[in-house]
């Protein structure tokens, strides 16, 4: 999995492509882990995202915490039918917000 980050004050854009499994979600945790203090506000990609594992899940809710835990919020943009149908199969689409 690759992962672009770009930071624009109080917002971080993390680009994901390639498959979210449980061999790649560390990837995206560390990638949000890096961030600076100051990023509360969080928009992760999944344009390119092609399938999503629930350890690639469990990264994304954290993410979300963390984001409202700095007093911003979390954006999931772009995901393909396939990763937004686990997230309606899971619930999550009720508690992420999800910019298609």
């Amino acid at each position: 999995m690759d992962i672009k980050t770009s930071v624009d004050g109080d917002r971080a854009t993390l680009e994901a492509i390639g498959k979210l499994t449980v061999q790649t979600s560390p990837d995206l945790s560390a990638a949000v882990e890096a961030l600076p203090s100051a990023v509360c506000n969080l928009d992760i990609d999944l344009a390119e995202v092609t399938y999503i594992a629930s350890a690639g899940l469990r990264v994304l809710v954290a993410a979300d915490k963390l984001a409202v835990s700095r007093g911003g919020s979390m954006r999931l943009l772009r995901p393909c039918d396939e990763v937004m149908e686990v997230f309606e199969m899971t619930g999550l689409s009720d508690v992420f917000v999800i910019e298609r």
